[in-house]
Formats: structure tokens, sequence, C-alpha cells
């Protein structure tokens, strides 16, 4: 039976297969204690400061390590395996980390964030809905505030997986272009290999905000 989580006005919405996905990955790194960050969390840790906004947070592995170093944090999944898992190790650790199950393609964050994190979220949306939720992380952050994301910009075996409609490949420079006037800290474009002799390449960007 498909998976449904509910939205505001208790709205029942079909999750997505990548979600499903995702949900059943994550049932089975939790079973393996496999909480290792991945590269791109690494890149971003150094950055993260004062309250800290984590999209698509999956286990949480960079929201607890954000905690560990001092952050606040509220980090935010579609997945309920991964919130509730994070829940836990919060709990735990005792780490100030609020962890949320949400529909990411509609969530409209209510405040500002000393630092807007989103890796490896938007390549699972349909295009509109992934711009959509571009454009809301940089609302979301405060003046002089940090927006730290991470996008795949080529290769697209994975999308074989799940409903052709729900994916985007944002441009190589997208990320530069919806950040324009802020002060890049970190700009790296990485590729990994892929299945079928094919590569997949990602962006991670790490821009200060104005603070005028």
């Amino acid at each position: 039976m498909r998976l449904v989580y509910s939205v505001r006005l208790q709205q029942e919405v079909s999750i997505p297969r990548s979600v499903e996905f995702f949900d059943t990955q994550f049932q089975k790194q939790v079973r393996a204690s496999d909480y290792a960050l991945n590269p791109f969390e690494r890149t971003i840790l150094p950055y993260l400061r004062g309250e800290v906004l984590d999209l698509g947070c999956g286990l949480g592995n960079l929201a607890l390590a954000a905690a560990a170093s001092g952050c606040k944090v509220t980090a935010i999944d579609a997945s309920p395996t991964a919130i509730a898992d994070l829940s836990r190790r919060a709990a735990e650790s005792a780490m100030p980390v609020a962890a949320l199950v949400a529909d990411l393609r509609r969530y409209v964050p209510d405040r500002h964030y000393d630092c807007v994190v989103a890796i490896g979220l938007l390549m699972f949306f349909a295009c509109a809905d992934a711009r959509a939720l571009l454009e809301r992380s940089r609302d979301a952050t405060r003046p002089g505030g940090i927006c730290a994301l991470n996008v795949l910009v080529e290769g697209t075996t994975y999308m074989d997986m799940f409903d052709p409609a729900d994916h985007c490949l944002l441009g190589r420079e997208e990320l530069s272009e919806a950040l324009a006037g802020w002060q890049a800290l970190h700009s790296e474009h990485q590729d990994f290999a892929a299945p079928r002799d094919t590569l997949k390449r990602f962006h991670t960007l790490v821009a200060r905000k104005p603070a005028g």
C-alpha cells in the first residue's frame, strides 16, 4: 500500500516514489547504524552556525553534527522513518534538534534562519517545485546568513526508478545565478561514477546573503 502523510488542513497526499525508495533505504541504514556524513555534508558542516534549517535532512546526520557544534537545528524530511530515528537520536543525545515530517514540495518556512541547507534534495522534485523551494530557501536566509545547497546538474540514471515528471536537473550554474549578488564562500562541481559508464555531476554552493 502506498504511503501517505498529512499536510495542513489534514489533507492526505501520496508520497512520491522517490520518498518511498528513500524511506526503505533509511530503514536499512537504521538497522545497520549507518550514520556517516556524506562528502557534501562534510563540506558544508564548517560553515553552519546559529539557527539552521535543514531541508531534506534524511537521517539527520548533518543536523546532529551541527547541533553538536553549537547550532540549533530544525530538520525536515518527507521520510517518516528518517524523522522518527532522528528524533530518537536527538533525544538520546540531548541535542537541540527539532525533527519534522513535511511535504517539502509545498513547504514554506515561517521565519528566517542563520543558515538554510538543502543537500541532494531539489533534483527529486518537478522543476517548478524545485525552483520554488530554491527561492523560498533563499528568502528564508537572514541578512548576513548562509545558504548551503547541493544539486545534481548532470546524470540521470537514477530517474529510471522514479516518476519521470518528479525530477529536475538544474543548470550547471543555476545555483550561482539564483544567489547572484551573494558572497560565494564555497563553489565546487564534483563528478562521481554512475551505472552504464556514465557520471553524476553535482554542484555544491555555500553563499552568504548580503547583510543590508
